[in-house]
């Protein structure tokens, strides 16, 4: 199981390239609480598109690092009980996060942007990315 929690929302610890980084505090962006889960980038971006296929708006904003990982914004607490290994879910101990349309770290992007929804569903994610796990091991085992 790997699970971090951190008092700093804009690092995860041992999470490459911190994507995670999404609660930064822009200045006019409204308030918005959540957690963030950082996967390896191959299996966030089948998930992605797992969560996409599915129906109605699924997923919320997503940054990628422009490297190895993404990092899924969640409901605040979902920290305390995230268990999905291969994963981390950093908490922002309850302060506000302020969202805007440029990337809260330097060198990554959103690869889904803030929008009307914040988080995504946790029970959903959870679903997606061990979905996405299956078909990238069935994939794998086929070379």
């Amino acid at each position: 199981m790997a699970t971090s929690r951190s008092s700093d929302p804009r690092r995860v610890p041992d999470a490459p390239g911190a994507a995670s980084a999404a609660a930064a505090d822009t200045v006019g962006a409204p308030d918005t609480s959540c957690d963030v889960v950082t996967v390896p980038a191959r299996q966030g971006l089948e998930a992605v598109d797992i969560l996409r296929r599915g129906a109605g708006d699924a997923v919320g904003p997503v940054l990628h690092d422009g490297g190895g990982t993404l990092g899924f914004l969640v409901p605040p607490g979902t920290a305390a009980a995230w268990d999905v290994p291969g994963s981390t879910c950093t908490e922002t101990d309850g302060r506000g996060l302020r969202l805007a349309p440029e990337p809260p770290v330097e060198g990554s992007d959103w690869l889904l942007p803030p929008g009307e929804d914040p988080a995504t569903d946790p029970a959903v994610l959870r679903a997606a990315l061990d979905e996405a796990q299956r078909l990238i091991e069935a994939a794998d085992s086929c070379r």
